[in-house]
């Protein structure tokens, strides 16, 4: 029976690391099911969930090892996940505004003051095409239990981009009929 791992790299961007990976990966019989990847600032970041059979996982680690002396840090952790206990309903949120400190930190403070776990949080700043300004931008995806109003949420967020100087956007499920 194959465990199911997840593993955390970090270090030098290079071409061909992704593929090393990969390539480690299925040498072991392994199967690559998720990952979310990036290159930000001369770095490798990826986050990766794998299965691979227990009796190869050795061989795994030993990989492991030749990729670390080419200075990538990795980790590998049991993926122990369990199904959450409460029904959850998925929000998209999207915001623009000029740049500046504070954002993500009220933003990700009213999201846990309604309970919400950040799925996936991205974040970038680009020129306003009209200005030149910086603006900074995010993508948020966050689960909230279903028993908290999509209306609640949106009420708090919309009070802190007043503040923040940013627009919002927030697809939320609509409403159930009755």
């Amino acid at each position: 029976m194959a465990d199911a791992l997840v593993l955390t790299l970090l270090g030098p961007d290079r071409p061909g690391l992704v593929e090393d990976l990969a390539a480690l990966v299925s040498s072991c019989g392994g199967n690559w099911l998720d990952s979310r990847m990036s290159h930000l600032g001369g770095q490798f970041a990826g986050i990766l969930r794998i299965t691979v059979a227990a009796d190869q996982q050795e061989e795994l680690q030993n990989g492991f090892a030749q990729l670390r002396e080419a200075g990538l840090q990795i980790s590998a952790m049991p993926d122990d996940a369990q199904a959450p206990f409460e029904a959850l309903k998925a929000v998209k949120i999207q915001v623009t505004g000029q740049d500046h400190p504070g954002i993500v930190r009220d933003l990700t403070h009213v999201l846990a003051q309604h309970e919400g776990n950040i799925e996936e949080l991205n974040t970038w700043t680009e020129n306003a095409p009209w200005s030149g300004d910086v603006l900074f931008c995010a993508s948020i995806e966050v689960q909230i239990p279903a028993e908290v109003p999509s209306t609640e949420l949106r009420t708090s967020l919309e009070s802190i981009a007043q503040d923040l100087m940013v627009d919002l956007r927030l697809e939320a499920p609509q409403p159930e009929l009755a």
